[in-house]
């Protein structure tokens, strides 16, 4: 565990939490977190998940904009969900960037985890579309990454990282919790 680890950490926990609150802060806040961390995954060759990170910035910025400045006047949006066609595409889309991805880092690097790694990237990345759109689904998609992610790091000897994701499980359940009771949901 490196100070840089910790800061990092502290700032998910604070993103993730802003998130369920569906305070907007949660993105910049966001921002410098996986900007930390893509340094972090490269250190310990989860370069899936290094990747992730900066593909994660440019999504941090447009779930700023989605949550500020889109929607009816401006005002943002608003927590929906997607019907099942919705759903089965992105799932899709996931796995073919999970393969695609795997084949090239099992190929192409020394990734500790190629086909795990990747897995993890390419449906953390539908996750994280869904969550930028308020979409109530992203959350049922995030606890079961995060709880694949804890082990993972565990592996990796990233305890600190391994306890921040347990974290965000729980937050996602509180997530999941507080989205679909939101009255946005229900018109």
């Amino acid at each position: 565990m490196s100070g840089l680890e910790l800061f990092a950490a502290a700032l998910g926990v604070i993103a993730v939490w802003l998130t369920v609150k569906q305070n907007p802060w949660c993105w910049p806040i966001g921002l410098v977190m996986v900007l930390l961390y893509s340094w972090i995954f490269y250190g310990v060759k989860l370069y899936s998940d290094m990747l992730l990170q900066v593909i994660y910035a440019a999504l941090q910025v447009y779930g700023w904009w989605q949550w500020t400045r889109a929607g009816a006047a401006r005002e943002g949006r608003q927590v929906s969900s997607l019907n099942t066609r919705s759903i089965v595409e992105g799932l899709a889309i996931g796995a073919v960037g999970s393969v695609l991805l795997g084949a090239a880092m099992a190929h192409w690097t020394d990734a500790a985890q190629p086909w795990l790694d990747a897995a993890l990237t390419g449906f953390s990345l539908v996750a994280q579309w869904w969550m930028a759109q308020k979409r109530v689904q992203c959350w049922p998609l995030w606890i079961a990454l995060d709880v694949i992610f804890v082990g993972l790091f565990v592996y990796k000897d990233l305890y600190l990282t391994a306890a921040l994701y347990g974290l965000f499980t729980l937050l996602a359940v509180q997530g999941f919790r507080e989205w679909r009771a939101d009255p946005a949901l229900r018109t």
